[in-house]
């Protein structure tokens, strides 16, 4: 045989086996990088549920934000059905597609039910600074309420607030209320008090969760945490049930990011029962000093989802 017969038969035999290869089914390949709340995929996401076997669904208040938008990308590529509560239909286009944008006002429950319907889990990203008494309440506070009052079903609220939220001021006081509306529910929750955003370096993503909130100077030497690790950790506590009952303040040192939340999560001890403020905090918010309407809404919501 000579050589231009056997390279015409080589040629032809690796064609063959291309054709082989392409046609057989493939494995998606993994890009290596671990994402900080652990190795959930899409998949790992769409198959879970609730004890009541519902779809997990899971609604973002305050998507537009900057913490929000990033909230909303992390649920979204954890395969979580997700809904973006906005205000205008045209900051869809701030979403992932396949991301459903619900159109609603936080300060008012009446546009709220079509957002809520069906969710297994609800991240509160919303907020306003500054002390200005009249916007706090309706925002930082309102938006928690008027959400949990028109909530039918159990859900899993993870609520961000603000490290130094006990430090009296107008708007860590109404956030500090929504926390109390928040476990006067019932529902599994868990509350996360950032660092001030993105202050931290290129070294600085090793998370810490710290509890009684004694950071008070109002400055980054508080505590600092990315934006996206924020993000990472509201999503990972929908689905641990390490973060139930817990309030911490979120902040990253120098090292490098966790790959798995729930030995963080775990460490953690869980608010007191029947509590209104979490484990730790200062006694600096009498519940017999507060205003009549907000006695009303506890009342309201205590126990409303036992």
């Amino acid at each position: 045989m000579n050589r231009l017969t056997i390279n015409c038969l080589m040629t032809a035999l690796l064609a063959m086996l291309a054709e082989v290869v392409l046609a057989s089914p493939t494995q998606p390949q993994s890009t290596g990088k671990a994402p900080v709340g652990g190795t959930a995929t899409k998949q790992d996401a769409i198959e879970k549920s609730d004890s009541g076997g519902r779809k997990p669904v899971v609604l973002i208040v305050g998507a537009s934000g900057s913490v929000g938008r990033l909230a909303v990308a992390e649920a979204f590529k954890r395969g979580y059905e997700t809904r973006a509560l906005v205000r205008d239909p045209a900051q869809a286009k701030l979403f992932p597609e396949g991301v459903k944008t619900v159109v609603g006002d936080l300060t008012r429950a009446e546009t709220l039910p079509e957002a809520v319907n069906g969710v297994t889990g609800i991240i509160f990203t919303h907020g306003i600074s500054g002390n200005n008494a009249r916007g706090a309440e309706d925002v930082n506070y309102g938006a928690v309420r008027n959400v949990l009052s028109v909530l039918n079903e159990s859900a899993h609220i993870a609520l961000m607030t603000t490290v130094g939220v006990t430090k009296p001021t107008e708007g860590h006081d109404w956030k500090r209320r929504g926390e109390r509306l928040v476990r006067a529910s019932g529902l599994p929750y868990t509350v996360v008090r950032p660092g001030w955003f993105d202050y931290n370096s290129d070294d600085q993503h090793r998370l810490v969760m710290r509890q009684g909130d004694t950071h008070w100077a109002g400055s980054p030497s508080d505590g600092v945490v990315s934006r996206a690790q924020i993000a990472e950790v509201l999503v990972a506590s929908l689905t641990s049930p390490s973060a139930n009952r817990k309030t911490f303040e979120l902040v990253a040192e120098q090292g490098a990011a966790q790959a798995d939340l729930d030995p963080l999560f775990s460490a953690l001890p869980a608010d007191t029962a029947s509590h209104h403020d979490a484990i730790g905090d200062k006694a600096n918010l009498p519940l017999r000093e507060e205003p009549e309407r907000v006695i009303q809404d506890l009342d309201d919501i205590r126990h409303k989802f036992d």
